[in-house]
């Protein structure tokens, strides 16, 4: 394991360039440019904003703001974006980047990390913009909001995980790339992030917890908008998760290295 994680430092210039470079590449010839990055996910909470919150404002508890839901959903959408977008870009990583593996000798273990480093430059621009929204919505978050950083980190090397062993099974199993957008389509609505698990049957309520993004989401809603600390007990089996997945991912991508290139 200490071979293969090596080199990361070795080349850190090729990963950090290749992440601006990546970054560069999706917005040349565009006019809005980085904006794009947070113009999705905003457009999506302010459709949900406009349809669900005369549904949902009489829901959420200990918000005292009229725009109650609205903050309620960009906090949960903030969680959602980095773990949907890193998951999703981990299991095509390997197929799009099969022209680059073929062509030129670098460690391939780079791949991921240079993944995960632009979906965090992604997601720090999308909480900007959701900070500045909600300050101009009059919301402030308070003191508990400096967990955030951990809770990020947490989510983006949970879906990395995810994602890269997922990115390695479709290399070799196509249908893995069809399979997981309804899989996370599913999730998504699985996960408080547009309701409160308040409004749910206390049975419901029992089985959606075993749902590991739920301590995650909850916890970023508390960080952001309740000013409570993030749910650390429920988050340890999602800690023990991530830990379990990564080790795995490393060894499966290990294994599958050689034989990825024949195959891409």
């Amino acid at each position: 394991m200490k071979d293969m994680l090596q080199p990361l430092w070795a080349y850190r210039y090729f990963i950090f360039s290749s992440i601006r470079n990546d970054l560069r590449s999706r917005f040349i010839q565009s006019k809005l440019g980085a904006l794009w990055m947070i113009i999705h996910p905003l457009m999506q909470v302010l459709i949900f904003a406009t349809i669900l919150s005369e549904v949902l404002s009489a829901k959420l508890p200990g918000i005292n703001n009229k725009y109650a839901y609205a903050l309620y959903l960009m906090a949960g959408t903030l969680c959602w974006s980095m773990f949907a977008e890193t998951v999703q870009r981990g299991l095509t990583l390997f197929i799009e980047s099969g022209n680059l593996m073929k062509k030129m000798a670098f460690p391939r273990i780079c791949l991921p990390f240079i993944a995960g480093g632009t979906m965090l430059v992604n997601n720090l621009l999308l909480l900007a913009a959701i900070l500045l929204v909600f300050a101009v919505l009059g919301h402030v978050p308070g003191g508990e909001v400096l967990w955030l950083p951990v809770l990020m980190a947490l989510t983006l090397f949970f879906a990395l995980s995810i994602g890269v062993l997922l990115g390695v099974m479709n290399v070799f199993m196509r249908d893995i790339g069809q399979v997981v957008p309804v899989i996370l389509q599913a999730l998504f609505w699985l996960t408080p992030i547009v309701y409160n698990l308040g409004i749910l049957p206390e049975r419901a309520q029992y089985w959606f917890k075993f749902n590991l993004l739920y301590p995650l989401v909850s916890s970023y809603q508390n960080v952001l908008l309740y000013n409570h600390p993030p749910l650390w007990g429920d988050l340890g089996w999602l800690i023990a998760a991530t830990v379990g997945l990564g080790l795995l991912a490393l060894v499966m991508f290990r294994r599958a290295s050689p034989e990825m290139v024949d195959a891409l």
